[in-house]
This record gives C-alpha cells, sequence and structure tokens, in this order.
C-alpha cells in the first residue's frame, strides 16, 4: 500500500491531468490537475462510472478510442474538442489487465494557433484562381479545389476517383510523366503541356509540380495549373501577323524584281514562237505556261505588297458572294462542281472593302474546287452568331487536311497543293484580319474542310 501511496503522490505532482478506470469504466483515481480540468473533486467522480458522469463524451471520440485501449489491449493517442468545457485535449491512454491509465493535456490554446494555419492554408487552396490539387505518389487526385473543377470541367467527386493519366493526350503523356516523376522524387519543376476538358476540347496548361515533404520523406506531388490556350493563341496572331508584314516587305521588292523581265521574256518568246515555225510548239507551250506561272506568283506578291488601307463603306455580303459564285460558275461546271448557298439573304450590312471581301472568296472556292479533281459540292452558308458578328462558312467535300498541318496552313510558302504557292491564303488571312475579322480552318480527312470567317458588325477595320 505504501508504493501505491507513493505512486499517487508522483502522479499529484506532474503537470499533466491524470485519472484511471477499471474494466468496469469506473473511476479508481483522479489526480489533481484532471480534477481542477474537469471541475470535480476526487471524492465526486471515485467508484463512478465514466460515461455516467461524462455523457457527452460518449458520443465524441473519447468513447471509440477508449474501448479501443480497453478491449484490444494497446495505447491510443489522440487529440479530441470536448464541446461542455470548450476546450481541446491531447490524450494518452495505456491499457493494462485491470483498466486504463489516461493522460490528458490542455491544448486549446495550442490548437487555436494550429488552426488559424490551417485556415490560411484552407484558404490559399480554396480560393486561389489558379487549379491547385495534390496527388498520391501514383498520380491519383487527393484534393482539387474549386478553380480545379472550372479548369477540366469535372466535378471534386469525379477527379477524386482518377489519375492525371487519362487527361493528358498520348503525345503529351510520357513527358508530363517524366515531370511528375521528377517532382515525385523531391525536384520541383515547371513546364506546359495538353489537357483534356469534360467537354472534349484540349486546353493549353502552365503547370508546376511541388514535392509533398513530410519528416523528410516526399509523400505527395502539390500541383498548380493554368489555362494558356487563349495566351498562346494570342503568340501565334503576334507570329502571323509579324509574317505578314515580312512577307508585305518582301513582295514588294521581289515582285518589282521579276515583273520587268518577266514581261520582256513573255514578249520574246512570242517573236520566236512566230519567227521560228520549225520548232516544236510544245517547247512553247511549256515557256508560256512556266511563265504564266511565274506571272501569277508576281500577281499575289504585288497584291501583299498593296497597302491595306482602303475606305470602309457599310455593304451588304450576299451580293458579294453572289457576284464571286456567278464568276466562279463557270469554273465550277468544268470542275464537275456544285456550289449551292444558305441563309445569304438573311446577313445585314457590314463594313468592309467588297473589292478585297471578292478576293476572299475567290480563294476560298478556288481552293475548295481543288481539293475535289473529281467534283463535287461546296457549300456557302452565313449566318448571325450574335450581335456583335456575322459567321461565313465555306464547307468542300475534298480529301481533308491532316490536324498537324492545319497549324502551318496560312504560312507563307506553305501549301499542300503540288503546284501553289501558299500566298492566296495569306493574302486571305491578311484581308480578313485589316476587316477586324477572325478566319478559322477546321478538316476531317477523307471528309472535307471548313473555312469559318467571322466579321465585325461595326467597324474594326480599316487602321
Amino acid at each position: 500500500m505504501a508504493g501505491l501511496h507513493e505512486h499517487y503522490e508522483v502522479l499529484d505532482r506532474i503537470t499533466d491531468a491524470f485519472f484511471a478506470v477499471n474494466s468496469a469504466w469506473e473511476f479508481t483515481y483522479m489526480n489533481e490537475e484532471a480534477a481542477k480540468i474537469l471541475y470535480r473533486t476526487q471524492e465526486d467522480l471515485i467508484g463512478k462510472c465514466i460515461w455516467s458522469e461524462l455523457p457527452d463524451a460518449v458520443h465524441l471520440p473519447f468513447f471509440a478510442h477508449y474501448h479501443k485501449a480497453m478491449f484490444e489491449q494497446v495505447k491510443v493517442e489522440f487529440d479530441a474538442y470536448y464541446p461542455p468545457l470548450a476546450r481541446w485535449f491531447e490524450v494518452r491512454a495505456y491499457p493494462s489487465s485491470s483498466g486504463l491509465s489516461i493522460y490528458f493535456q490542455d491544448i486549446t490554446r495550442k490548437k487555436g494557433v494550429s488552426l488559424t494555419k490551417e485556415q490560411h492554408y484552407e484558404s490559399l487552396f480554396k480560393y486561389n484562381p489558379d487549379a491547385v490539387f495534390a496527388f498520391d505518389l501514383e498520380g491519383n487526385y487527393q484534393r482539387v479545389n474549386p478553380a480545379m473543377e472550372q479548369l477540366l470541367g469535372y466535378s471534386e467527386v469525379e477527379l477524386l476517383n482518377m489519375s492525371f493519366i487519362p487527361l493528358i493526350p498520348a503525345e503529351e503523356l510520357e513527358r508530363t510523366k517524366r515531370f511528375f516523376l521528377q517532382a515525385a522524387q523531391g525536384i520541383t519543376q515547371h513546364y506546359e503541356t495538353k489537357a483534356y476538358h469534360k467537354n472534349g476540347t484540349t486546353i493549353d496548361v502552365k503547370v508546376t509540380n511541388i514535392p509533398i515533404i513530410i519528416n523528410n520523406e516526399t509523400v505527395g506531388v502539390y500541383g498548380v495549373a493554368k489555362d494558356i490556350t487563349q495566351e498562346n493563341k494570342n503568340k501565334m496572331m503576334l507570329l502571323q501577323a509579324e509574317k505578314l508584314t515580312a512577307v508585305g516587305q518582301l513582295a514588294a521588292s521581289i515582285a518589282h524584281e521579276i515583273r520587268n523581265p518577266l514581261t520582256s521574256l513573255k514578249g520574246f518568246v512570242q517573236l520566236i514562237e512566230q519567227a521560228v515555225p520549225e520548232v516544236n510548239k510544245n517547247y512553247f507551250d511549256i515557256m508560256k505556261d512556266e511563265l504564266q506561272r511565274i506571272e501569277l506568283i508576281t500577281s499575289e506578291l504585288l497584291y501583299l505588297a498593296k497597302p491595306q488601307a482602303q475606305e470602309f463603306k457599310m455593304e451588304q455580303i450576299s451580293p458579294i458572294i453572289q457576284d464571286v459564285i456567278l464568276l466562279m460558275s463557270s469554273q465550277a461546271l468544268i470542275n464537275k462542281v456544285e456550289i449551292q448557298t444558305l441563309h445569304l439573304e438573311d446577313l445585314p450590312a457590314i463594313p468592309c472593302v467588297g473589292a478585297q471581301l471578292k478576293q476572299v472568296f475567290i480563294n476560298l472556292i478556288k481552293n475548295a474546287m481543288e481539293a475535289m479533281p473529281e467534283g463535287g459540292r461546296i457549300s456557302i452558308q452565313t449566318s448571325k452568331p450574335s450581335a456583335e458578328f456575322v459567321m461565313i462558312e465555306v464547307i468542300d467535300e475534298g480529301k481533308g487536311i491532316p490536324q498537324e498541318l492545319i497549324e502551318k496552313i496560312g504560312s507563307p510558302f506553305y501549301t499542300t497543293k503540288e503546284n501553289g504557292t501558299g500566298l492566296g491564303l495569306v493574302a486571305t488571312q491578311q484581308i480578313i484580319h485589316a476587316h477586324g475579322g477572325k478566319l478559322n480552318i477546321t478538316s476531317v480527312e477523307g471528309r472535307g474542310t471548313t473555312i469559318q470567317i467571322q466579321l465585325p458588325l461595326t467597324s474594326s477595320g480599316g487602321n
């Protein structure tokens, strides 16, 4: 008994609160610190059941943890909030054959600081305008913020049941995996890649992967992503505008250098053909065809070199398109091509340079015909999708353009045609740009190509 009394004296002096219960959950001992925290006396509690004296604890983590320690004979440690006292406690329970020894400390102040930090972190995560997410080491999503849901169109529940792998296009997957593995090995990564949106579109994203390190061990990877699709489009538009400017400057010098000797060559070929009739006529036909091709290139170069600043007038699009169709009708007949129109009469007048738009539609219809050497149908349909612009689509039934080549189309001297120069579409893009419009190309191999033009209803070109 003396030894037990000395043991209790030691427990009374320690700063931790301490009490003991037997296997029937009755208090057998309580030190002064525990009585002070619980606002009860030792005499009030000794011999009484913990669950009847502290009934609120039955519905809190204390109940489950104490039962685990008692029946599985294992030590338990946990933090829990006790509402009747409005306090947080750090608890350690040690089992014995006769019951439990329980130590606890009031950590309300410490927990308050911790909770504040957690709330700061949560705010940074939840309200970040960029997509923020966390992976495990296999690349499975563990957490995502609302901006991540908006970025890819998937809900939090959907993302938490998948990894990043199905969201990355095949051509980007191996490269993206390498960056992720580097981050999983503890090295922060910055890179750009592509991702699938839930609606099926592909977006460009700038990503930062940061290792999650706990106790000097990487346990996961944080990610921060930003949609840069429009930013990349703007860069491409700026690059294209710079190309057009360079081509215009180059065109002016080349065209003038070629034009004068070309005129002389054409004249002398005709004179020689008349003066030397015994020479094979095919030779002259070949020379004249080649000179005509050079003349065509020169004409296109000169067009690019002309100043585009002209007076914009309010004109109806429909008569412009109808004039072009009439002009191209004989060529369409020869090539077994039918040109059909839809909703032309519904378009309002727009500010434009009619002659330039005629050149645009001539180029597009000509390209569509050349894409259908066996004949087919060209559809020209118009609409007004919004109060800001009108849309004109030129649709052919040709062989289509491979996806990897579409982005290159419109670059000076790039063409998919055997005898093309690539300058026709450059001129077309330049005119549309000068009108403040947009040109978009979509194509499916074997099924045809659609050229979509948007032109503003208010003046934004001619600058």
